[in-house]
């Protein structure tokens, strides 16, 4: 098997090579992964220590960003490292203020390139972050002496574990992984089922973070002012059908919706879909604009997210009607606003527990939504009461991060 796995691994390097002559995003992970181990020779010597956390995109760094604070709190001596699989992941986070001494793609998964990158420094403290296994890297650490955990673990019935064939995986697991920090009960009781007893359910760190959230000064320049006391809608992440609801909703006129799409490069499809609205760079410019009277507005920047939901009294949420997946509901629903998504959201099991507790709904089809949305409008009781229980889902979480960092220096300190 495991020869089975780096023929596999060495056929999907083909096909990425193959694939980059078509596809940018490909093309700028290939190059990215070129460099990788230049940066680490530069910033580590042999003698670091170090806390490495993977991630393979940005949801997953934003799972793991907690416990990396807190670790790096404990072991202040310590280097960071953060590596990435996708491009989304990584862009998004070297661009921007972060704890590690270096953020960079993890090379593919062979022998040769992970003894070469990894051997550039100690790993001390090693975890990945949902359910991003790579084998001979595992393997590699382990052997290293390091600490190796998995953050927000997430097991499923379909995943390979569970096939007739899966055993090779997961004895894989159970030889190199010191401990999995569950994300709910029944991933933790699935993995139990096929003798991967390290585990512990600790609930999902992004509570923790999207918690933090409120407790930070979310003003964003010129949104009171826009929204000039109406009822606000906030796109957020959205992708073409989001941006069909945004269409049924405008014909409410004294509704104000704000539309952060998930890829700037719809801002110019968003102003020709809606050519009245503003752009948020409009706002910022010196020529005075009577933007209370505007009702759609677009985000043509990165970064105010997070923020603008606090201005809004719900939100509508992107990714659930689309194959890549739904995109953060709870950044939203920290606020005490009630979520709207589409229902394609099977490993995001905190969407079902939201609807459960009656703080968001998802819809099979964004016709059906935009309607349902502008009849919803007409009666705020029922919105006032969904974002009550928004609140109080994210409040009722238990602190996954404080349990997480408890484990882990229990394990840390344990004696061989």
């Amino acid at each position: 098997m495991k020869f089975l796995y780096n023929i596999f691994i060495s056929l999907m390097i083909f096909g990425f090579k193959i694939g980059a002559a078509f596809n940018y995003k490909l093309k700028r992970g290939l190059a990215g992964r070129r460099q990788s181990c230049e940066r680490v020779k530069e910033k580590f010597s042999k003698n670091d220590k170090v806390i490495w956390m993977h991630a393979a995109s940005l949801g997953e760094y934003e799972q793991g960003l907690p416990v990396l604070e807190k670790l790096k709190e404990k072991h202040p001596q310590h280097k960071i490292l953060i590596t990435f699989f996708s491009p989304s992941g990584y862009e998004n986070v070297v661009k921007k203020n972060h704890i590690a001494d270096v953020v960079c793609y993890l090379p593919f998964d062979l022998n040769k390139w992970i003894s070469e990158f990894a051997s550039n420094f100690q790993t001390d403290i090693f975890f990945t972050v949902k359910y991003d296994y790579w084998y001979n890297l595992l393997d590699f650490l382990k052997k290293n002496g390091a600490k190796t955990y998995v953050i927000s673990a997430l097991f499923y019935e379909k995943q390979i574990f569970f096939k007739v064939y899966g055993s090779w995986f997961t004895e894989q697991l159970k030889k190199n992984i010191d401990w999995f920090f569950h994300q709910t009960k029944n991933s933790s009781a699935l993995a139990k089922t096929i003798g991967l007893m390290q585990s512990s359910t600790a609930g999902d760190t992004r509570f923790d973070r999207v918690k933090q959230l409120r407790e930070r000064d979310n003003f964003v320049d010129f949104i009171d002012e826009y929204k000039n006391g109406q009822k606000t809608v906030v796109f957020g992440s959205s992708w073409e059908a989001e941006e069909r609801i945004a269409q049924i909703l405008a014909k409410k006129s004294d509704l104000k919706i704000i539309i952060a799409p998930h890829d700037l490069k719809r801002v110019e499809i968003l102003h020709q879909l809606f050519p009245s609205a503003l752009l948020y760079s409009e706002l910022q410019t010196a020529k005075p604009l009577n933007h209370s009277a505007t009702q759609i507005l677009i985000v043509d920047c990165i970064g105010l997210l997070s923020k603008l939901y606090s201005y809004a009294d719900l939100a509508v949420i992107g990714g659930g009607f689309h194959s890549a997946g739904l995109h953060n509901i709870l950044e939203a629903a920290t606020f005490g606003i009630p979520v709207f998504f589409g229902n394609h959201y099977r490993k995001n099991p905190e969407a079902d527990a939201l609807i459960a507790e009656k703080g968001a709904k998802s819809f099979d089809d964004e016709f059906l939504a935009g309607n349902e949305l502008l009849g919803l409008m007409k009666t705020p009781e029922i919105i006032k009461e969904m974002g009550k229980n928004a609140a109080h889902f994210v409040n009722s979480q238990p602190n996954s991060t404080e349990i997480i960092l408890k484990k882990m220096q229990e394990l840390y300190f344990k004696k061989p």
